[in-house]
């Protein structure tokens, strides 16, 4: 199946080994299954022609989020709606262990989670991230079917 939206993984930093073209894979599965859903208008994730996807450190990941959302340290996952999902490995390396699962997962977890923010979710209100967490856990684990 050709997808009309593209998307690219990208690793952007150095602390942390990364398998980019698991992560690829992933990220392609999650797309598809995002743009399989029928949303009552046009969302962004539908307006574009490619999604990028950076793996960042905890530094750069704390500067953007300085820079575009006025609050200090990192986070785990920023989407700007214009097609670019920046997700701090640092970040997600100490919430697979905190949580108890593997650093691979997590960062698909914040792919998930960028592409759905794309699609037209948002998780400003207690109803909204309800919404959206039941869209993710399936989109997760139906991209996660055939992938490590």
């Amino acid at each position: 199946m050709s997808l009309a939206v593209q998307i690219a993984v990208r690793n952007a930093q150095r602390k942390v080994r990364i398998d980019v073209r698991e992560l690829q894979n992933f990220a392609t599965r999650a797309l598809s299954l995002c743009l399989t859903r029928n949303p009552p208008f046009k969302t962004n994730l539908r307006k574009l022609a490619a999604v990028s996807v950076v793996l960042v450190s905890d530094r750069r990941m704390a500067a953007l989020h300085r820079q575009f959302m006025n609050i200090a340290g990192p986070t785990d996952v920023i989407t700007f709606q214009h097609g670019e999902i920046f997700a701090s490995v640092e970040t997600a390396r100490r919430n697979a262990t905190e949580f108890g699962t593997s650093l691979a997962k997590e960062i698909k977890l914040y792919i998930v989670h960028g592409l759905l923010h794309l699609d037209g979710f948002d998780d400003a209100t207690i109803a909204a991230s309800r919404a959206m967490e039941t869209a993710q856990k399936r989109i997760f684990f139906a991209a996660f079917g055939t992938s490590k």
